[in-house]
């Protein structure tokens, strides 16, 4: 399980990221479609990081919402 964050990109579509695997971004047209998009993502960077027999990084972050 990884947490993901989602948010609305400068381009009209939704840009999703995987904060625990450095780098591991996607985007969708829709929110949904960046959700699938990003689970795709997440699943083909552990394979390649299993693949070259490389550690798995653990879900680490926690996240805080905080009003301003």
């Amino acid at each position: 399980m990884r947490q993901v964050v989602i948010y609305p990109g400068e381009d009209g579509y939704w840009v999703a990221e995987c904060p625990s695997l450095p780098g591991c971004v996607s985007q969708g047209k829709t929110k949904e479609e960046a959700t699938e998009n990003i689970k795709e993502a997440i699943r083909g960077y552990i394979a390649a990081l299993q693949q070259d027999g490389l550690p798995v990084p653990e879900e680490r972050f926690q996240v805080l919402v905080t009003a301003v």
